[in-house]
């Protein structure tokens, strides 16, 4: 490989010190389908001399063999590694690549143009610190290059590059550049982009990427690689209160235990005050410990373990701040929410949050409007669709310590995890604390759930019981019921027809109802069991993700889960209340075994086969497995 630098040749070690000290820069090129990012990312590494003998080889024999050029070199086949993507002549992945010249390192990523990639897209824009989008001039501004700007805007990416590519294509006139360049910064005034640069290129035949272009004299400014060399390295993270996510308490020996993670924000130096936080304990740093020795001072971007004069209890995931100006604690939120996966978002559904290293649960309590990145317009919205974007509001199971994402992205940006399949479904931003989050405290009360359970002579449980429409669950919740107050136990069942009566008259059945009537009733079911009563629930309840919120609600063993396991072809034959005849008609919508699923239990503590037994047989056997 043959780099820029002659240093390489006359002095390796002046060379290797001084490519110590570069910068580094993170980029992106994003923008439509087909507008040459992959060309331009392959042409950079071409100018830059940054490709193998053994490398040229093969994407010269490539290019012949797959590539869209002809005979010509197909820059875009270094970084469309994937078969798939060269096959169709589309980027599917994220590719990062590293080049450097003799000013500064980068680090580029490659991402997609399709809107069905708009996940891969954000994965790559969130480390980004500038963006080059890219337009066919041929093309103009298209729906893909609102909707990247967008959000390359939404990420808080300050640096962008708007390049007119192509522009070979177009005689390279300066009225359509001039004409592509007014109507972008008209949109990109709409969406907070307040300055951008606009160059005109042909990234295929290398025209103002490394060195200026006589085919366009009269565009005066700076070529591709002059702009990146120049492009501001975000700095200014050493100039905001100091913020450390604590990845690991370090506790090698019985005389060491300090606190390790990456400094978001700000410096440190010993004998600064911090605060632990969401406990908001204080102490004074005592030493900076690395494993080259201890440090007078640290700054963001700096992996360190920090020593604390006094014991005071952190754990992962809690933040150590300056004690003067500590970031917010808060459990619920206003947040931006970018979603990935092919299941949509579901408001009272539980997920798993992550914020640097602190992982809770978490709830979408109230989606306020999605965006359509198009025409910017705030649309009204129940839910969230895949590469769907909105405003929602957020409850978590606990407080965590926070930044708005304009201040602090290490603090202020999170993703949300599956809870049952552990998939990063998507991403967010918090924009503020809800006054609600600091207006309302958990009030502590002198008789506890162990006192109630005690006058009553019991342990409070909650058996639910779940499974299709016609199984069987009241019948045999209803049994189970008489034998225990028959036996003096306290007990109360909630049937899912009888709270729709009442607690959620106000819900239909929709996907978001369903969920939201499971998140009520468990509540509800919840503080009957604090209350030491046994609680009986008859649900459908149909998704295990809900059962599984309930079940985490409780402490372990509290929760029972009974599955009547009733198949749909029995179920449908006894069809009671004729809710099956009707959904086959189609005059009921989303009847569950019909045209909504049931997900059957995986590890119910307790599984009834109706087929098999009766329903006093099977109330018979929920008793025997409550006294044993």
């Amino acid at each position: 490989m043959a780099h820029q630098s002659a240093l390489i040749a006359e002095d390796i070690h002046a060379y290797l010190k001084a490519h110590e000290t570069k910068s580094l820069l993170r980029f992106l090129t994003c923008g439509s389908v087909d507008d040459g990012k992959s060309t331009l990312i392959g042409r950079l590494l071409y100018d830059s001399k940054m490709i193998f003998e053994d490398q040229l080889a093969a994407l010269e024999a490539d290019s012949k063999k797959v590539g869209t050029q002809g005979g010509d070199i197909d820059f875009a086949l270094l970084v469309d590694g994937l078969a798939a993507e060269r096959e169709q002549g589309i980027t599917i992945d994220v590719a990062y690549r590293f080049f450097s010249t003799d000013r500064r390192k980068f680090i580029v990523a490659d991402t997609p143009g399709h809107e069905q990639y708009t996940r891969n897209m954000v994965t790559g824009a969130s480390t980004a610190d500038a963006a080059i989008i890219l337009i066919d001039a041929r093309k103009g501004v298209l729906t893909q290059t609102r909707r990247h700007s967008y959000l390359v805007s939404l990420l808080g990416i300050r640096h962008v590059l708007l390049a007119v590519n192509k522009m070979d294509l177009v005689d390279w006139s300066r009225e359509i550049f001039d004409a592509i360049v007014a109507e972008y910064r008209d949109f990109a005034g709409q969406i907070g982009i307040r300055d951008f640069t606009a160059i005109p290129m042909s990234a295929l035949k290398g025209d103002n990427i490394t060195d200026t272009s006589d085919k366009s004299p009269w565009y005066d400014g700076p070529p591709l690689m002059r702009w990146l060399e120049e492009a501001p390295v975000e700095d200014d993270l050493q100039g905001k209160p100091f913020r450390m996510p604590v990845q690991w308490v370090n506790r090698p020996n019985l005389d060491f235990r300090g606190f390790s993670g990456l400094i978001a924000s700000g410096v440190i130096r010993p004998g600064d005050k911090v605060k632990a936080l969401p406990s908001g304990r204080e102490s004074t740093v005592e030493r900076i410990v690395t494993f080259t020795g201890d440090l007078p001072q640290a700054v963001a971007g700096q992996s360190v373990t920090l020593t604390l004069k006094d014991e005071i209890d952190i754990s992962r995931g809690d933040v150590l701040a300056a004690a003067s100006s500590p970031p917010e604690v808060a459990d619920q939120f206003e947040a931006t929410i970018v979603w990935f996966d092919e299941e949509p978002l579901l408001p009272g559904r539980s997920y798993l949050l992550k914020s640097g290293a602190r992982t809770v649960s978490a709830q979408v309590t109230e989606p306020k409007h999605r965006v359509n990145v198009n025409t910017l317009e705030k649309l009204a919205a129940t839910r969230l669709e895949l590469n769907e974007i909105g405003v929602c509001n957020l409850s978590l199971a606990a407080p965590i310590a926070f930044d708005a994402y304009a201040e602090n992205k290490d603090l202020g940006g999170f993703i949300l995890i599956d809870r049952m399949t552990n998939r990063t479904v998507g991403a967010g931003m918090l924009h503020f604390a809800l006054r609600r989050s600091h207006n309302i405290h958990w009030q502590a009360t002198d008789v506890d759930k162990a006192a109630r359970a005690a006058a009553k002579g019991q342990k409070p449980r909650v058996l639910w019981f779940t499974g299709l429409s016609g199984a069987g669950k009241s019948t045999i919740a209803n049994l189970v019921e008489k034998r225990l107050h028959a036996e003096g136990r306290h007990t109360y069942l909630l049937d899912g027809d009888n709270v729709r009566h009442g607690l959620n008259r106000d819900l239909g059945f929709t996907e978001e109802d369903r969920v939201e009537n499971i998140r009520r009733v468990g509540e509800v079911a919840k503080l009957m069991a604090d209350a030491g009563l046994i609680v009986l629930t008859a649900f459908i309840s149909p998704f295990r993700a809900e059962r599984r919120m309930v079940r985490e609600m409780m402490p372990e063993g509290e929760f029972v889960e009974v599955f009547v396991d009733t198949p749909l072809a029995e179920a449908e034959k006894r069809d009671v209340k004729g809710l099956y005849a009707k959904a086959r008609k189609g005059e009921l919508k989303n009847f569950t075994g019909i045209d909504s699923p049931y997900e059957a239990p995986e590890a119910a503590e307790i599984r009834i086969d109706t087929t098999a037994m009766t329903a006093e047989e099977a109330a018979e056997a929920i008793f025997r497995w409550l006294h044993a």
